[in-house]
This record gives structure tokens, C-alpha cells and sequence, in this order.
């Protein structure tokens, strides 16, 4: 993608090394409005269609805080049943229906390719928020956005990276689009910690191979010491065929502080795209961790909203003209301070 404008954000095929690289140049310009040091009205009188048919907290929430942040307006739809596909109503017709309301529009489905589907039907820009087991785009170029800052922070960056993802990876959309993106970059490790049934798809393997980078494929947590980042996932137990299914892998891979001292160095990177399932039964990633200075999930979900901030200004065509619309902030505001 050499020119973002009025383009759709679908996939992670969409990008080369190139424009993920204008992404995050276009993310580091809109910290300053994050932290509320200044603001800007650059897309005054926008609207933005925030479309969530599958829960959200995390990424709707972020889609329309990013938004108003630039000083865009934010109309939202949640759930199925609340949308006229309860009755029937194809995604053409809806999209027909709502890009006419709307300049962009950010959606999130549990079909996948539905978002595709939609974006055919579309009048203005989609954004896919995540659709069903297939791709989360914009999650993906947030982590790898978090990553970049977290190397830099040790003297290092992308290349030559060893991640180690561990949990669901078979259905968890999350790691998909985020190993196909890092295959953009140079001689990476990848270490694919799941149970047999959970394991990474095929053709997402084919393409780490493909693209020369070195894969490990266990059912251990072992040989994890040199990791950079240890990349955590959810049971994604929506999607599953029963409750009792799930429940057979739910706390197969726990992380606390006496497991992350056993298994990695000290300088591993934990991450996880959220929400971590804290029940007795699963503990993902122990309460013990959350002062741990290594755990960057709270800065994953920070770093979300500039991402997204990047990609309104560059498919809206206003990245150039953010700061001439900035103004002073008059209310009070510990982030600003930090």
C-alpha cells in the first residue's frame, strides 16, 4: 500500500514492510494527543461507524476513542440482534445502508471474511476490527508497533527477533495476522507452543517457512530461553463446538513469575492481545506478573489507540495536516504528566 487514502484495511496481505513502516511513523506523531498535551479537530465533523457484531471491549472501545481523539464523531452498533441482520438483512445491504451515515467504518464479525463480504457493499473505507478465526489487521500492526518500542527499549529492533507464541494458535486471529506480518521481516525465530489440536494452521507455517525464517512447532514449554517476546493467547472458546472442549485445554499454559524465571531470560517480553482469562481454571498470566516490567499488555492496549489514530489519518488523507488543527487542552490530566 503506497497510498492509504480512502482504501479499506482488510488484511495483513495489504501491507508490505514499507507501509508498515509509514503506519508507525504516522503512530509516534499522535502521542502527544494520547497523553493530552495538545488535541486536534483535523476530522471535525467525521463520522465514524463503529460496527461490533461479536463482543469488543478492547478494540471497539479503542477504534472509538482513537477517533475522537483526531475530533471525528463516533456512532455505534453492538451485537446482532441489534442490527436489522437479526431479520434477515445481507451484509451488502447493511453496508449500502450505514456507509451512507458514515466516512469510515470500523467493523468486527464472527463469520470470516465477512468483513470482505461488507467492504464490497461500502460506500467509504472499512476497517476489519476482526472476522471470526481469520485476520485482526489492526491488532497485528499494533503488536508488532509494541514490539518495535519494546526492542528499541533494549538496543535492538525487528530483525533477527525470536518470538514465542503459546496457547490457542489454531483459532486465535491474533497470532495469524501477526506472523504473517513479521514474515515481512529478516531472520526471524518463531517457537509455536500449543497443544497438538490447538496447533497453528498449515498455510500460516508455509509462510514463515516460505519466507526463510526458522520455525519450532512443541507441545513444551522448553527451549524457551532466548525468546525476546513471549507472545500469550486465550482459549478462544467462542469458538468452539462446546463449552466441555474449551474446557479440555483451558490452563494447559499458565505463566507466573516462578514459570517466566524457569523458562525465560530476563529480558523476554511478555505480551498478549486481551482479555487474559483470569479464572482459577485458566490464569493465563498470574496476577504476580502485573507489576513485572516486562509485561507489556497494558502498553499493547495503549499503543492500540495510536496505531489506529495512524490509520484514520492515512486512509481519511489527513496525516500530513494533524498538527495544523491542534489546540490546547484546558482540563486536567494525569496522563499528560506521565
Amino acid at each position: 500500500m503506497s497510498d492509504f487514502t480512502g482504501q479499506h484495511i482488510l488484511s495483513v496481505n495489504q501491507f508490505d514492510r514499507a507501509s508498515i513502516e509509514r503506519v508507525f511513523s504516522v503512530a509516534d506523531t499522535m502521542q502527544a494527543y494520547a497523553l493530552r498535551k495538545k488535541r486536534t479537530t483535523v476530522l471535525d465533523g467525521a463520522i465514524l461507524g463503529n460496527l461490533f457484531f461479536e463482543p469488543s471491549t478492547r478494540t471497539r472501545v479503542s477504534f472509538g476513542t482513537a477517533f475522537n481523539l483526531l475530533g471525528g464523531e463516533v456512532r455505534e452498533t453492538t451485537g446482532m440482534s441489534n442490527s436489522a441482520l437479526a431479520k434477515g438483512e445481507s451484509l451488502y445491504d447493511t453496508a449500502r445502508v450505514l456507509s451512507g451515515y458514515s466516512d469510515i467504518i470500523a467493523m468486527r464479525h464472527p463469520a470470516s471474511g465477512s468483513v470482505t463480504e461488507f467492504a464490497q457493499g461500502s460506500r467509504v473505507p472499512v476497517i476489519n476490527g476482526g472476522d471470526g478465526a481469520n485476520e485482526h489487521p489492526t491488532q497485528a500492526l499494533l503488536d508488532l508497533y509494541t514490539i518495535a518500542k519494546e526492542r528499541a527499549f533494549h538496543g535492538s529492533g525487528i530483525d533477527g527477533l525470536h518470538i514465542a507464541m503459546i496457547g490457542d494458535l489454531k483459532f486465535g486471529r491474533t497470532v495469524h495476522s501477526l506472523a504473517k506480518m513479521l514474515t515481512l521481516f529478516k531472520n526471524v525465530k518463531f517457537t509455536l507452543i500449543s497443544p497438538k489440536e490447538l496447533s497453528m494452521p498449515s498455510y500460516i507455517c508455509d509462510s514463515i517457512t516460505n519466507a526463510g525464517h526458522e520455525l519450532v512447532i512443541s507441545e513444551q514449554l522448553e527451549g524457551l530461553v532466548e525468546a525476546d517476546i513471549c507472545y500469550q493467547t486465550r482459549i478462544q472458546e467462542e469458538r468452539f463446538t462446546s463449552q466441555d472442549e474449551a474446557n479440555k485445554y483451558r490452563g494447559k499454559f499458565r505463566l507466573n513469575q516462578q514459570i517466566y524465571t524457569q523458562h525465560f531470560k530476563s529480558q523476554t517480553v511478555i505480551m498478549h492481545p486481551l482479555p487474559r482469562d483470569s479464572r482459577a481454571e485458566a490464569n493465563e498470566l498470574d496476577n504476580d506478573l502485573n507489576l513485572h516490567p516486562n509485561l507489556a499488555i497494558f502498553r499493547q492496549t495503549d499503543n492500540g489507540v495510536l496505531v489506529r489514530m495512524a490509520l484514520f489519518a492515512l486512509t481519511l488523507g489527513v496525516a500530513d495536516k494533524v498538527a495544523d488543527f491542534d489546540r490546547p487542552v484546558h482540563w486536567f490530566s494525569n496522563k499528560s504528566s506521565t
